[in-house]
């Protein structure tokens, strides 16, 4: 089967494995990186969530009278206090675990966060945010590049994708991300699985032949280096399975990808980037926020259990202080429902920060909701929440004061902006 340097880059341990029959994919030689142990754990909610369902001004008049069956009434939503404009807030009532952790000072809420003249689209919007570039979005991640600035040689488990592929946000020019939906899967492939002696035989032999690197033959070379990796890092990989959790965590996809990050880092394997993402934000028709059944209730049930459940298990774990998670979506959506009791695709929404070195609490204003084409807190003739909070500048944050780089160098230009304390 051909395969493209690009296809074995984005497809990640199914491409590699499809192709070459032999190890899962991606990692390399366990080196320490001379840096802080702290983790990043990057979460897309796939799809454009709804910032207006997640964090409420409940008490705009507005909100209610252009969501008139979606809106959530003021009597149910879990009160979290005023932002530095005012305005009261409150997150979705199935969010109590995370306004536990909001109460605790461990939440930071970042309103309004996006860029000029936002695009619609999930597929350009999703490359934007993850270059952290509106204006080119086909090249690298931004922690990617981040990546590429670490010194060599990089432990190639610096990085972990939880989803089937290598999302773009982690896509760098000389560090190999591994995509390991499921740790039980990241194995070498024989055709002896019983015979236990032939099996190492098998992997021996692999070992063996992926250790040329032809200088005259790069792409043999790249799948070779990338063989090597995955065979070195199959038996730190391999110990994340027995991890035990201090936490009961729910029986879902998202919630089991948070489980097993929690157990890369209680197994300390070296990754220090994680990516995990939950799809299901595109919420066109029967958005539905309040009722049980509700498509939107059951997307916040997912988030609340399965972040609380992290949470809780890295606190107990004396983790916490060493992780931060992030959260982003492609875009938020409209002000005003649609006639299909949804919300189409809009502009900026709501950042999530947790974790135990995060300064909690509400960043940034809330939109005022009037349809006035000249409020300056909405856009597209008011259909929109306007961004007042770069992406970039977040990014900026991160890059700088959690995981030491220099975000300068990394996004291309000075995304700092005062006042964004959140860690």
């Amino acid at each position: 089967m051909a395969l493209t340097r690009r296809e074995f880059v984005r497809g990640g341990v199914a491409a590699f494995t499809v192709s070459f029959a032999a190890p899962s994919f991606l990692s390399d030689l366990a080196r320490a990186q001379g840096r802080s142990r702290r983790n990043l754990v990057v979460l897309y909610l796939s799809g454009g969530n709804d910032a207006l369902s997640t964090l409420i001004p409940y008490n705009d008049a507005q909100y209610q009278g252009r969501r008139p069956t979606i809106a959530i009434p003021a009597s149910s939503v879990l009160q979290i206090g005023s932002d530095k404009a005012g305005t009261a807030l409150g997150l979705h009532p199935r969010l109590t675990g995370l306004r536990t952790i909001f109460n605790a000072g461990r939440l930071a809420l970042i309103q309004r966060t996006g860029y000029a003249n936002s695009s619609r689209s999930h597929f350009e919007g999703t490359d934007i945010w993850s270059t952290g570039d509106p204006r080119s979005p086909q090249g690298n991640g931004w922690l990617g590049r981040y990546l590429d600035t670490l010194p060599s040689p990089v432990d190639p488990l610096t990085a972990w994708s939880t989803a089937g592929v290598i999302p773009r946000t982690l896509q760098s020019s000389r560090v190999g991300v591994p995509s390991i939906p499921t740790v039980q899967d990241y194995a070498f492939a024989s055709p002896n699985t019983t015979i236990a002696a032939e099996v190492q035989f098998a992997r021996e032999s692999a070992t063996r032949i992926s250790s040329h690197l032809p200088v005259d033959q790069p792409h043999l070379a790249f799948v070779n280096a990338s063989s090597q990796a995955a065979f070195a890092t199959l038996d730190r990989v391999v110990q994340v399975g027995s991890y035990s959790s201090s936490v009961t965590y729910p029986n879902n996809g998202f919630a089991m990808a948070l489980r097993t990050i929690a157990g890369a880092m209680v197994k300390g394997v070296g990754t220090k980037v994680f990516w995990v993402q939950t799809g299901g934000f595109d919420t066109h028709a029967s958005q539905d926020p309040t009722a049980d059944a509700g498509a939107y209730v059951k997307l916040m049930v997912s988030l609340n259990d399965g972040l609380t459940a992290f949470y809780n298990d890295l606190k107990n774990l004396a983790l916490l202080s060493d992780t931060l998670l992030l959260s982003f979506s492609e875009f938020g959506r409209r002000v005003t429902e649609n006639g299909s009791k949804g919300t189409d695709h809009g502009a900026a929404s709501v950042l999530l920060a947790m974790g135990g070195g995060v300064h909690g609490g509400l960043f940034g204003t809330a939109p005022s909701l009037g349809a006035d084409p000249q409020n300056p807190t909405l856009e597209n003739n008011a259909s929109d929440v306007r961004y007042e909070t770069d992406f970039r500048s977040v990014y900026a944050k991160v890059i700088d004061n959690w995981l030491g780089g220099d975000s300068i160098g990394v996004l291309g230009g000075n995304f700092r902006k005062s006042g964004l304390d959140f860690i």
